[in-house]
């Protein structure tokens, strides 16, 4: 009892992990082991849903009437003292698979170990539900079981590919029972096993996964000899079926309709070498055949088969020496059955048994190459099929076609030679001292330029265009865009003359010049190969130039001048080393050296082209449109003129003057650009100087109030009458507590008085309106949550001079301030407020009315009241 005392408590723990019924169970019907082998019973509990393992016990009995324990899954003391050393050698072991499933593995069954095997688990449940327990017999044979090969030891068997071979394995019983054998043939290499063919314990046939053609086919088979003996037969063998076989028995009994296997052996019944066949092919190396002749090559096979093989023979040809190129292509072949497949100019034919001969009928330059012969050896397997055993390929037979070439010379001649740039180049390539031409011969062009180098330097050549067989002409890199907008010309007058012109030469078309004629013939396909290949002589393109030189001198015909008149400067052009030219005029302006407003900014005004057309750049001042006018006094003297300057127009002035050369037509090409020196405007006055600021009376606000902002002028130096003076007054904003933000314009207000106002995508409103003279009034109308932020105001000042224009200032900036805008929280909760009290009030008053109406109408119910009698109490005296 000791032993068993912690019991109660753990069954008591794991019957509060089961909510219902359990069945345990093991393998039905009675298991048959062998002596020497093992025994494996599995034990499952179905039903069972607890959080954890469950627990199992065996039990033996030789009897089936009293059980003896033999090992427990969670108690180490539960086994009898007959099982434990068994145990502790590993022969008695419990394997878990799951939490509700085991396994009792006996490993070297011995007699003794025949009897009934009982699996439990434990239980402290108040009611029984389910079954706890089960029992199975085990039978223990002895073994009776004999396999072995035909002939020891295994023999060693060598065949060649394609040889049949058998062999043999002895298997028998002399079980009690009635048992059944399965036999499996496997084929060992190495650390691989593959299964060939099996003949299961029920009588069937199943070839391994490799075989399955070979044995519908017939090639591998499986019968028996006598009752004993089992044979594989291969009709044919194969390279694959080298290494060592092995026969797999296996005894199998059947009770209650289920099969199991009591017992396995295996032997090793033969090893197998396949012999590689022995297969050469040679041909000549080297032949030499003339154009039109016919080519005669032989291809001689060697080998050791003396049996019934046929031979495949395949001819292969490739402009390479290298047999496994993807571009050789096949000329000819005959298969097995000797039956040809080629085209009309070649014919393949069978010698003798092993010589196979190639004829190739008028051969031209276009078949020499290389040759290749492949040979293919088929052996007759079963059913009428056959199996290739051997395949080999030649060493390459090198063919020359020979031929009488044509005898030619190029001479290249420049017809018309630039003297400068701009001009045209002709080139004119001919074939002279033509010898050996004949009918089926014609020529082709390829142009090359090459660089003027020093002598000492490696100048490699440009293909300009090159010409095919079939007189397609394509550019090179150099020409392909100038040849595509006609600049470059190839062409060719006659079968032997070819022109190249160069419409405009620049300086990087000087250097030299060749051209390569090639001579094509024409093949029995029509096509065209290219036979020879003769350079002509360069020709130097090249003329001394010099460097363009363009001059530009800018003057002021009126060197003093005030704000609001007109400003004159006239430049003047020379030029040397152009041709023909035509000038474009382009007026820029600067600011002078120390205005910082807009340092190292060149605006470009206006330009006049060279045809002469007159084009404002950015010139932006819509007032004076035609404020500047630049026009050609002569053919290199133009002047510009700007009326009613400004002070704003105060900086450096300057002609950029291009110089233009015509190219063919109506075309120009740039030759030179200059830029004059500079005439300054510079306006010394003791003007008035403005300067602008923000206020508000309402920097932060209630959302919803209006916001009020004043930009304020002032004046400062001389004293100007209000009617001489205007202001650009725009109002900007950048909604963020910095100014990291882009500003966004709101509003502005012109000197004419006009108003424009920026679109904005929430509902608050602005208005801009002139307080007075020096003062401009912002205001926003219902202010919202997006208003916040920095606004600054933008001032342009606009002064009368003395003659009565108007002068426009620099532009000023406001210091920014900053606007705040707050949310009324008595306002913004006044109206949900309301709408909750009033909703309430609704609600309630209904539902008082509604129980009113309930209990008046629909619960009103008439009791009858029966009347007690009044009795006095009793005297306690009287009790």
């Amino acid at each position: 009892m000791g032993r068993l005392a912690p019991r109660p408590l753990l069954l008591a723990l794991l019957s509060l992990a089961l909510c219902r019924g359990r069945v345990v169970r093991v393998p039905a019907g009675t298991l048959v082991r062998v002596v020497g082998t093992e025994l494996v019973i599995p034990c499952n509990v179905s039903d069972y849903d607890g959080p954890s393992e469950q627990n199992f016990d065996w039990s033996f009995s030789s009897s089936g009437s009293s059980f003896v324990e033999l090992a427990s899954t969670w108690e180490v003391g539960f086994p009898a003292q007959l099982y434990r050393e068994r145990l502790q050698r590993g022969e008695i072991q419990l394997r878990r698979t799951a939490n509700d499933a085991v396994e009792l593995h006996i490993k070297n069954v011995q007699p003794s170990d025949q009897g009934h095997y009982k699996c439990s688990t434990p239980s402290t449940d108040a009611t029984v539900q389910g079954n706890y327990e089960d029992t199975v017999q085990v039978k223990v044979l002895a073994d009776a079981l004999h396999v072995g090969p035909s002939a020891r030891p295994p023999p060693s068997l060598s065949l060649r590919e394609g040889e049949p071979f058998e062999l043999r394995c002895v298997a028998s019983t002399a079980s009690p029972l009635h048992t059944h054998l399965a036999l499996l043939w496997e084929l060992h290499r190495g650390p691989s096993r593959r299964n060939i063919l099996a003949l299961t314990h029920e009588g069937r046939f199943h070839p391994g996964p490799g075989y399955e053609q070979r044995y519908h086919s017939g090639d591998v088979r499986f019968d028996t000899v006598g009752s004993d003996s089992y044979r594989l037969l291969v009709s044919r063998a194969l390279s694959a079926d080298q290494g060592s076989y092995r026969c797999v028995v296996s005894e199998w009994i059947a009770d209650q309709g289920n099969w199991q296997e009591i017992q396995e052996k295996a032997v090793e019944v033969a090893t197998l070498v396949i012999q590689p066949t022995v297969l050469r092919a040679a041909v000549a190396r080297n032949v030499s055949v003339p154009e039109g002749k016919d080519l005669d090559l032989s291809c001689n096979i060697t080998t050791d088969r003396v049996d019934e093989v046929r031979a495949e023979v395949t001819w292969f040809f490739s402009r390479t020496p290298d047999g496994s190129s993807p571009a050789r292509h096949v000329l000819a072949r005959l298969d097995r059955d000797s039956l040809l497949h080629g085209s009309p100019h070649v014919a393949l034919s069978h010698v003798d048994a092993r010589s196979y001969h190639l004829l190739v009928r008028d051969v031209s330059k276009e078949n020499s190459g290389y040759y290749f012969c492949h040979v293919a050896l088929w052996v007759p397997g079963h059913n009428r099929s056959w199996h290739k055993v051997a395949e080999t390929m030649s060493a390459p037979a090198s063919v020359g076609v020979t031929w009488l070439e044509p005898d030619y010379q190029v001479y290249l001649n420049a017809s018309k030679v630039p003297g400068f740039s701009d001009e045209p180049t002709e080139l004119e390539c001919r074939v002279v001292d033509l010898k050996n031409a004949e009918a089926n011969i014609r020529f082709t062009v390829s142009w090359y330029y090459r660089m003027n180098r020093r002598s000492d330097d490696v100048v490699t050549s440009e293909l300009l265009a090159v010409m095919d067989g079939d007189w397609t002409l394509r550019y090179g890199e150099r020409s392909k865009q100038r040849a595509q907008d006609g600049e470059f010309i190839f062409s060719k007058e006659h079968t032997d003359t070819f022109n190249f012109r160069i419409q405009r030469t620049t300086e990087e078309d000087r250097g030299n010049y060749y051209c390569v004629v090639s001579a094509w013939t024409k093949q029995r396909n029509n096509s065209w190969v290219k036979s020879k290949d003769i350079f002509s002589k360069p020709v130097n393109i090249f003329w001394v130039s010099e460097d363009s030189v363009l001059v530009v001198k800018a003057r002021q015909p009126k060197p003093f001048f005030a704000a609001g008149n007109t400003f004159e400067m006239t430049c003047k052009v020379s030029a040397k080393n152009i041709k023909s030219p035509r000038y474009s005029v382009l007026i820029t302006a600067e600011k002078p050296v120390g205005d910082l407003s807009s340092p190292n900014e060149t605006k470009y005004i206006i330009s006049l082209d060279q045809d002469s057309v007159v084009k404002l750049e950015n010139w932006t001042d819509a007032s004076r449109v035609d404020g500047v006018v630049l026009e050609k006094v002569q053919e290199d003297e133009f002047r510009y003129r700007m009326y009613q300057t400004q002070v704003s127009d105060a900086g450096l002035y300057r002609c950029m003057v291009t110089a233009w050369s015509p190219v063919g037509g109506s075309l120009w090409r740039e030759a030179a650009t200059s830029l004059s020196n500079p005439i300054e405007i510079d306006f010394q006055t003791s003007g008035p100087i403005f300067n602008a600021s923000v206020h508000s009376d309402t920097p932060s606000v209630i959302r919803g109030d209006l916001i009020k902002l004043f930009c304020i002028i002032t004046v400062e130096g001389a004293v100007l009458d209000p009617d001489d003076m205007a202001f650009d007054v725009s109002w900007f904003a950048v909604h963020s507590f910095g100014l990291d933000k882009a500003p966004v314009l709101l509003s502005s207000l012109d000197r004419k008085g006009i108003v424009t106002t920026a679109r904005r995508d929430w509902k608050s409103d602005l208005s801009l309106e002139r307080v007075s003279v020096l003062e401009f009034l912002l205001q926003v109308h219902g202010s919202e949550d997006q208003d916040f932020g920095n606004y600054y105001c933008s001032v342009t000042p606009w002064v009368k001079s003395p003659t009565g224009s108007w002068q426009r200032e620099a532009e000023i900036h406001s210091k920014p301030i900053f606007i705040t805008v707050k949310m009324d929280v008595l306002n913004a909760f006044k109206y949900p407020l309301l709408i909750g009290v009033g909703l309430s009030t609704v609600i309630g008053l209904l539902s008082c009315l509604i129980g009113y109406c309930s209990s008046h109408w629909c619960c009103k119910k008439e009791v009858q009241e029966t009347r007690r009698e009044r009795r006095r109490l009793m005297s306690m005296e009287m009790d």
